[in-house]
């Protein structure tokens, strides 16, 4: 919507850009960029058999509204085709909210690495393995949560690392856990430092596996999710638009994943953030009033003119 009032503004305005203007809607950010792969070139055969939450394929949703999955080539771009790529979107976090700012100027999004715990231990009764004999798996496993959050949190930067699932074997409250199987997610904008965290929370977990006697395996989930920069002369034009409008700003990282990550494989990547009420995203309560999607409209229609008298 923000980008279609812009053409209308510079409708309204009489104006005419020295760069064709092309407004972009893409399908299903949420269950993988499926809109933004197939205009870069990257959706394969494969991705379109992959089951949805509707419980149709990738390639039945599309024919569903409107689209012909057998001619996806005609959407590709390719390197070059674009001066520029901009995109506004919520927040979905709550830095700009706390601080009551009114725009963010996104510096990236960031890269993920996933990896899938397990440690071993040895499952005993409860009641009678006396406590300084066990190995307790679960005991470990609360450990490396710990040692997680401590490490991420040691080192300067905007780095964030979360373990969001935990399951413990056989689960009965009379006997040890012998086994568990955990998640480790670790985000930022550099890749090499995501590896360095992990490194650290490896180191880590050697010592936790000579305190319990427990083993403690990581196996990367290999999602090849890497960080995407967004262009530097963008990210200038943005913040100089959100001063000259009498905006408040903050450059950050997006820690959530968008469509711009495509885009920004073919074509300098500029992104606007809005602030989003009290953090919340992807939920009833998700709420960003008009003003401030007004704000990145206005944002997002002087940084267009950057670009267009620039590049």
């Amino acid at each position: 919507m923000a980008a279609i009032e812009c053409i209308e503004m510079l409708n309204a305005e009489g104006r005419t850009t020295e760069h064709p203007l092309e407004v972009m809607v893409f399908c299903d950010e949420e269950g993988g960029l499926t809109g933004s792969q197939g205009m870069i070139g990257t959706l394969k055969a494969d991705d379109l058999k992959r089951i949805t939450n509707s419980g149709k394929t990738i390639r039945q949703g599309l024919w569903d509204i409107g689209g012909n999955p057998n001619e996806l080539e005609r959407a590709i771009r390719k390197k070059g085709d674009l001066t520029a790529f901009v995109e506004v979107h919520v927040e979905q976090g709550a830095i700009l909210d706390s601080k009551g700012l009114n725009i963010g100027v996104v510096e990236g999004i960031v890269g993920i690495e996933e990896w899938d715990i397990t440690v071993l231990g040895k499952a005993n009764h409860a009641g009678t393995t006396p406590m300084n004999i066990r190995r307790d798996a679960l005991l470990a496993a609360a450990y490396l949560v710990i040692s997680v959050n401590e490490t991420v949190r040691s080192i300067p930067g905007t780095q964030v690392g979360t373990v969001g699932i935990i399951h413990a074997e056989p689960g009965a409250p009379n006997v040890i856990p012998g086994k568990v199987t955990l998640s480790l997610e670790l985000r930022d904008l550099s890749r090499e430092k995501m590896f360095s965290i992990f490194d650290k929370i490896q180191q880590k977990a050697t010592g936790i596996e000579k305190q319990t006697g427990t083993k403690i395996n990581f196996k990367s989930r290999e999602l090849d999710i890497t960080p995407a920069l967004a262009d530097k002369k963008i990210q200038g034009f943005i913040a100089e638009a959100a001063k000259e409008s009498g905006k408040s700003f903050q450059y950050m990282p997006s820690f959530a994943g968008h469509d711009s990550q495509d885009m920004a494989k073919i074509a300098p990547m500029g992104m606007i953030f809005v602030p989003s009420q009290d953090g919340i995203s992807h939920a009833p309560d998700e709420f960003t009033p008009l003003q401030d999607i007004a704000n990145g409209t206005e944002v997002l229609f002087h940084t267009i003119l950057k670009i267009d008298e620039v590049e």
